[in-house]
């Protein structure tokens, strides 16, 4: 299920990486609980998974790779429900206590053992193609900005825009089976500031005073997200002189995008001189994070991205699984951003935010 080659810490986690580094931000238990008793914490993010199953089921039902999928799909909703459901009773069971990259890893392992390897693959296809032809025309307007500040900040909420199209959360996988989204709407739409955690002025104010050099952004999900919130930031980068690594996953996992998709879409989006609307891309860089869930843990990433990133001076975690959920208070060795919106009530609570709203975290090292 893992990626074939042994993983190793991300070289910009502040070390010692096992003494300060911890992967999951919201604690479903404490010490002091009773280790074989569910926490309420525990129960409310085991409902989350529960409620999520049948938007999964659909998608495994449908999907055309596989032989007699809507019995297989079946199993699958029973299987996972069953685990889940098990570990209420016992959080001991299945490698437990939980924490969220255990309930998607169980929840990959049970799609993967019954031959489904990527349930989103139609809806992903289909979103790429409508964001590569809206991403000029998205460029063009931010490159209409003169303002420098102004246009960092158009960028970022493009970024937060294109992050709703997340089909692993329940109610927005609803949505957008009836509407789909408008990727302009979105970005009008965002709440309003200051957002929950909000660092975007002092991040606006280094942005005209500071240049990077190499900057890693782990992208999230397919479609909108990738190509029309994180591509125009890139891009952006490009133009300031720096190199930029996207680190994508290495397998299939929800609508995220992987690593041979994201090659493939940029190689669509540059021209015939390999410019991407423009801009010369020669630094733009798509490396395998060695990943294979809608999180991420720093602590195990591929060689071939730690050696990539190893002289960076600036991190980006992108989306609510990779940059909230995961590794909100992960401490880097340079600059960071962790920047998504928040699209469960779970974390919503946890953050003392609004659902929908926004995270732009911005340290400096």
């Amino acid at each position: 299920m893992e990626s074939s080659s042994p993983s190793v810490p991300f070289p910009l986690l502040q070390a010692p990486v096992e003494s300060t580094y911890r992967a999951c931000t919201i604690p479903y238990r404490f010490p002091s609980d009773n280790p074989r008793k569910a926490t309420p914490v525990e129960i409310q993010w085991i409902d989350l998974f529960l409620n999520s199953v049948p938007s999964f089921k659909q998608r495994a039902e449908n999907d055309p790779t596989v032989p007699d999928a809507p019995a297989k799909a079946e199993k699958f909703a029973q299987r996972y429900t069953a685990m889940l459901e098990e570990m209420k009773k016992n959080p001991e069971s299945h490698g437990g206590p939980p924490d969220c990259i255990l309930l998607c890893r169980l929840r990959e392992l049970v799609l993967r053992e019954l031959g489904f390897r990527d349930i989103f693959k139609k809806v992903k296809d289909e979103e790429n193609a409508k964001a590569m032809s809206l991403f000029e025309g998205v460029v063009q307007r931010n490159d209409e900005i003169e303002d420098d500040g102004k246009r960092v900040e158009n960028l970022i909420r493009g970024i937060l825009a294109g992050n709703i199209f997340d089909l692993g959360s329940a109610q927005l996988a609803e949505v957008f089976a009836k509407d789909g989204m408008s990727f302009l709407a979105s970005c009008q739409n965002l709440v309003s500031r200051p957002w929950v955690i909000d660092d975007l002025d002092a991040f606006k104010s280094k942005w005209t005073k500071k240049s990077w050099e190499k900057a890693v952004i782990f992208v999230d999900n397919s479609g909108a997200d990738v190509i029309l919130g994180i591509l125009p930031f890139a891009r952006e980068l490009l133009r300031h002189g720096a190199k930029v690594i996207l680190a994508a996953n290495d397998m299939p996992s929800i609508n995220d995008v992987t690593y041979p998709e994201l090659i493939e879409i940029i190689n669509k989006l540059k021209d015939a001189d390999g410019k991407l609307a423009g801009v010369d891309a020669s630094d733009l860089l798509v490396a395998n994070s060695g990943n294979d869930l809608p999180v991420i843990d720093l602590s195990s990433v591929s060689p071939e991205l730690a050696f990539m990133a190893n002289d960076a001076d600036l991190v980006v975690l992108e989306g609510m699984g990779r940059a909230i959920e995961t590794n909100l208070y992960a401490q880097m060795k340079c600059d960071s951003i962790k920047i998504g919106m928040v699209k469960h009530p779970e974390v919503a609570q946890f953050l003392g935010g609004r659902l929908y709203d926004c995270v732009f975290k911005f340290n400096e090292a």
